[in-house]
């Protein structure tokens, strides 16, 4: 098991990519904590786990929060002791051009992912120093280094996520930690069908256009678990700063 014996925080970890993560580290070994704002959908990712003969812990949370971050932190410290991965997972998307887009959308977009993953390591990085060790993932996209159609705030944070890990990596590589992205292309999640709806198009045609791509398809939650699981396990020992690209050849073609 490649996670043998860790303790993995995961934000965003009821539905999607961060489930789908949560139940492979518990897979490899690890025990996890999945933090998220329903908490319905918390719990049954816990039991599901349990059920399989895994340890988890769910904390309602909203990582656009100083105080909410630091108590998934210090929870989870209290629980299993120690925190050997974390996860930044949680984020929002807003279909919207600069002229479209709200404020309060540009702030959801920016808070849910760059600030909350500011956050969340801000809390989490002394007992990763204490410990001398600790891996950090944050979930960017390939228009976080490309950018894409109308989704200026979601590109925003996902490039300053790519970038912030950059920064990470050169400030705490001496202390044993490492930090990564791994940036997603369309993936068979919730969040699909939603953008979909918001964007006033069928299903059919949604699809389609996410899967105009060198292979020919939508990508799974699983697969992108599995390059998680890469960066958060010692497999990636001398991987740090770096971006990985899971989404089909999107970005390539």
């Amino acid at each position: 098991m490649r996670l043998e014996g860790k303790v993995a925080l995961i934000t965003g970890g009821t539905s999607g990519i961060g489930r789908a993560v949560a139940e492979r580290f518990v897979r490899e070994g690890a025990k996890v904590t999945i933090t998220g704002r329903s908490t319905e959908r918390g719990q049954e990712v816990v039991q599901a786990i349990e059920a399989s003969g895994g340890e988890a812990l769910f904390i309602r949370s909203d990582v656009r929060f100083a105080d909410e971050c630091r108590n998934a932190v210090e929870r989870t410290l209290e629980r299993f002791g120690k925190i050997d991965v974390l996860f930044n997972n949680a984020g929002v998307f807003h279909p919207r051009s600069v002229p479209d887009c709200t404020e309060e959308e540009w702030d959801e977009t920016i808070d849910s992912s760059l600030k909350g993953a500011f956050l969340m390591s801000k809390y989490t990085l002394p007992s990763m120093i204490e410990q001398g060790s600790g891996s950090i993932i944050h979930t960017s996209s390939g228009w976080g280094i490309l950018g894409g159609a109308d989704a200026a705030a979601y590109c925003a944070a996902k490039g300053g996520l790519v970038i912030m890990a950059k920064a990470m990596a050169i400030d705490h590589g001496p202390q044993g930690i490492r930090v990564n992205c791994v940036c997603p292309g369309d993936v068979m999640t919730p969040m699909l069908p939603d953008d979909a709806a918001k964007q006033g198009m069928s299903w059919e045609e949604y699809v389609a256009g996410a899967a105009d791509r060198p292979l020919g398809r939508v990508g799974t939650a699983d697969e992108i678990a599995d390059a998680v699981l890469f960066l958060a396990s010692d497999e990636s020992s001398f991987v740090t700063g770096e971006s990985l690209v899971v989404d089909g050849g999107g970005i390539a073609g």
